[in-house]
């Protein structure tokens, strides 16, 4: 059985953060700047103004301890300085706020005072008074720096000279050994201080751009489909036979997305035009792990399965055949999808016949096969969908077709339904030499995974490898780095019956009336 999978055991790599918020650059980039235009705008238009004032008082001591004239001097500043904490504990004081407050209301009118701070009986709280306060030491000095703030600059200036007028006599009443004096008086700035709209467009970016990379990272962290080859090949013990780059036009790409199907099934050959280098090589790459994996058996057939629906294993069976058959072999492709078939639509032949008639016997096997599809190339299609799917293929019929067609061609490949939702693929695991799992980049789950090999073990089926499928490719410095994070779903679930177009219910797919000729397609140029 395979090791299980413990996700806390994974090591962070830094360059896969790097690459994994690298390839969202642009969301990131579009939330940091929307970030920062909405940090703009709220302080442009929704935050108030905010005007500051401020002025300097000193501290005073008339204290003396002798009769040299230096000597007092000194101690009355180092007293000062030591009075200075006191000094400000006094003018926070709600009574010294309170006749500021005073003496405010005979300067402005209530309207005017109650923009800018909270009023009680008409006028302004101590409190509030306080919150556009802030008054601190100078160091190694015994002077004190008030500076206000408040949403008029006139009312600013006014609370720092009312403050400097009323400090004297309550400093003197409180501490009796000093005072207060201010040089200046505090003047009116009709320039705002507040808000500070770089500074605050600045977090409004640093803000978007944290926030989306942390959310993009713990999507990824929680995230638990199928992202890297080398996990899987460890998590479960078993091959990578390959690794397949998604391909395929665009135009098809936009349909598939209009009509909501996600699938990673385009239907595109390799012979297809159009068709990168990179997935001829990588189907070459197949073509030879596959060899591989078949030298010691006795028999090379072998089915192509996957795990759920939607995830290519139709079109990587039918281009792997077609890589094999390239390298000279003759090679024979069984759709034995009879409930959903594809091949037929992939070669683009007819499917009034195929292996269902075959086994039914209504008709001979040999009479089945569309040959010559393309160079060394047969293929047997589903034919019309049976009520007993999973019966024919555990028959003895099937059993006596594998043999005859055996004798005859050099590979089969079976394309057979995915494992985790009917028993078709693993009712033929007497009569191949393995099968061959096929998982979709970002969709295929682990759980999902775990599933299928679960059946696969239970059946003893021998299990060739797994193919890692549509991968989206970064290219980075001539390499390919495969980063793709988009999780789809099917809105309708994972039926595969009713509902899903499986189900025998489903309308019959209408034929041409007239036998369709198949013309070999011409062979790449290596």
């Amino acid at each position: 059985m395979q090791e299980q999978f413990n996700s806390e055991n994974q090591e962070i790599d830094l360059r896969d953060i790097f690459f994994l918020l690298l390839s969202r650059i642009w969301i990131i980039i579009l939330v940091t700047l929307v970030g920062g235009a909405a940090a703009f705008c709220y302080s442009k238009f929704v935050l108030p103004l905010e005007y500051s004032s401020h002025l300097t008082l000193y501290a005073q001591s008339y204290t003396a301890y002798g009769d040299n004239e230096d000597y007092v001097v000194t101690n009355n500043i180092t007293t000062s300085k030591q009075l200075i904490n006191t000094y400000i504990q006094v003018l926070k004081d709600d009574a010294v706020l309170r006749t500021v407050g005073e003496k405010l209301c005979a300067d402005f009118d209530g309207d005017t005072l109650a923009g800018c701070f909270r009023m009680e009986d008409g006028v302004p709280t101590p409190a509030s008074i306080r919150s556009c306060l802030t008054i601190t030491a100078v160091t190694d000095t015994s002077a004190l720096t008030v500076t206000s703030r408040t949403h008029n600059a006139e009312i600013a200036a006014a609370l720092c000279n009312d403050l400097a007028d009323v400090a004297p006599q309550y400093v003197q009443e409180a501490v009796r050994i000093g005072s207060l004096g201010a040089i200046d008086t505090a003047k009116v700035y009709p320039t705002p201080v507040a808000p500070n709209k770089t500074k605050n467009t600045a977090i409004g970016m640093l803000i978007g751009f944290v926030l989306t990379a942390g959310i993009i990272i713990v999507a990824d962290m929680m995230d638990n489909t199928v992202k890297d080859s080398d996990t899987i090949g460890r998590q479960f013990n078993k091959a990578v036979i390959g690794e397949m780059q998604e391909f395929g036009t665009e135009k098809r790409r936009r349909r598939k997305k209009r009509k909501g199907t996600h699938s990673a099934d385009n239907h595109i050959k390799i012979t297809d035009k159009n068709v990168p280098f990179s997935v001829i090589e990588s189907y070459k790459s197949i073509r030879t792990n596959i060899s591989f994996a078949l030298s010691t058996s006795e028999r090379r057939i072998f089915a192509v399965s996957s795990a759920n629906p939607g995830e290519g294993k139709s079109t990587m069976s039918a281009n792997i055949a077609i890589a094999l058959a390239q390298g000279g072999k003759k090679v024979l492709l069984i759709d034995a999808d009879m409930r959903k078939a594809v091949q037929h639509k992939i070669f683009e032949l007819k499917n009034k016949k195929g292996l269902s008639s075959a086994i039914s016997k209504m008709e001979k096997v040999e009479n089945c096969i569309v040959r010559g599809v393309m160079d060394h190339l047969d293929v047997l299609t589903a034919g019309p969908t049976p009520p007993n799917p999973s019966e024919l293929l555990a028959s003895n019929q099937m059993t006596r077709i594998l043999d005859q067609l055996a004798e005859e061609y050099d590979t089969i490949i079976i394309d057979t339904p995915p494992v985790n939702v009917v028993t078709d693929a693993m009712e033929l695991a007497k009569n191949i030499s393995g099968i061959i799992i096929v998982l979709r980049y970002g969709v295929t789950r682990n759980e999902e995974v775990e599933a299928a090999m679960r059946k696969i073990d239970f059946a003893q089926m021998n299990m060739l490898g797994f193919i890692l499928n549509d991968i989206k490719v970064k290219r980075a410095g001539g390499y390919y780095k495969n980063y793709h994070y988009k999780y789809y779903r099917y809105k309708s679930g994972y039926g595969y019956g009713y509902g899903y177009g499986y189900g025998y219910g489903s309308k019959p797919e209408q034929e041409p009336e007239e036998e369709k000729s198949v013309k070999p397609a011409a062979k790449p140029k290596e």
